[in-house]
């Protein structure tokens, strides 16, 4: 038995018991799991509780607000403070995606799934190394083989690659006409301010012998 018991939160505590799961669990939280968590409640009575949790925090328009992304919800920081964010993330020294990686994880989101020749077909460079990284980084995840001569790899992005980039899902990506435009974006979501660090300040990503 739970220690309350396997019941759900009273009423008056609803909205602050789902706040500090949000805030404990550290990625999107599907209300589903928090109704199933809460003794079985509905799950209308948590997505009301959400809704009413959104309100508040834009009412107070402080630092954090209560964003849906990848299906669940998470806490985030107000878009206009990302810069301060950011600074404080470079401070730490934060490894960046390099170029490489970057142009890779885009193709892999538009043309999911790929393969490493089909990649290749499109940069022009051997993508092992960058497809290793992202690996590692769990923004690409291995879908299977292609059946066709060699039999390689299929990959495609994975939910932390939604969560990493402010997406709900993948219809969120902007047009293909739009590449460009993404590939600034998913390094700018890295650090937009690029341009005014410092020398020594983050550590900047080598880039893969595979992709010179």
């Amino acid at each position: 038995m739970s220690e309350n018991g396997n019941q759900p939160p009273p009423p008056e505590a609803l909205q602050a018991a789902i706040e500090a799961v949000i805030f404990a669990a550290g990625e999107p939280v599907d209300p589903r799991d928090i109704a199933a968590a809460f003794g079985g409640m509905e799950e209308k009575q948590v997505v009301d509780a959400l809704e009413r949790l959104s309100r508040a925090y834009e009412e107070r328009q402080e630092g954090l607000l209560l964003e849906r992304v990848a299906g669940g919800f998470r806490l985030a920081t107000r878009p206009g403070l990302g810069s301060w964010v950011r600074r404080f993330f470079r401070q730490r020294n934060r490894t960046r995606l390099s170029p490489a990686a970057l142009e890779t994880l885009a193709i892999v989101a538009y043309r999911q799934p790929v393969t490493a020749p089909e990649i290749q077909a499109i940069r022009g460079v051997d993508p092992s190394g960058a497809l290793k990284s992202l690996l590692e980084k769990k923004m690409l995840r291995i879908l299977g083989k292609k059946k066709v001569v060699g039999n390689p790899f299929l990959y495609g992005t994975t939910k932390d690659f939604l969560v990493h980039f402010g997406l709900n899902n993948l219809e969120d990506l902007p047009s293909i006409q739009q590449f460009d435009e993404f590939i600034g974006r998913l390094e700018g979501s890295r650090d937009r301010a690029s341009n005014e660090r410092g020398e020594g300040e983050g550590v900047e990503e080598t880039e893969p012998a595979g992709d010179d």
